[in-house]
């Protein structure tokens, strides 16, 4: 199994807590943070606690997600030393924009900013 085949059958559920504590340590909410991943992924906030549930991995988490937003390419920066606009692999482009959101959040962005309106 390579590196990213492992990353995409990670389940969601797995990451969802951490990226909710890293904003949460920066003062934001969980609220928040589930209103910048329905903004990318286009679940409604009862939908994304379904994928939570169902411990969906991010592949299959991003397949069944209702519509990538359009604006979603307008994310760029830096997650981990990779710049998202960079990432190669759909998926891991997805994945990394959700990273990004999340960083942003925490990094005390304006919402309207992170949200790309």
């Amino acid at each position: 199994m390579t590196n990213l085949e492992r990353v995409f059958a990670m389940s969601f559920a797995s990451i969802y807590p951490h990226y909710i504590t890293k904003a949460e340590k920066k003062g934001r909410t969980k609220k928040e943070v589930n209103k910048v991943i329905c903004w990318l992924t286009g679940y409604s906030p009862q939908a994304l606690l379904g994928q939570v549930k169902r411990e969906t991995d991010l592949r299959t988490f991003f397949e069944e997600a209702p519509k990538v937003n359009p604006s979603a390419k307008m994310i760029t920066g830096v997650v981990c030393g990779v710049r998202v606009e960079e990432v190669e692999d759909p998926l891991m482009r997805r994945i990394r924009y959700m990273d990004k959101l999340v960083d942003e959040l925490a990094k005390g962005r304006p919402m309207e900013k992170i949200l790309r309106t």
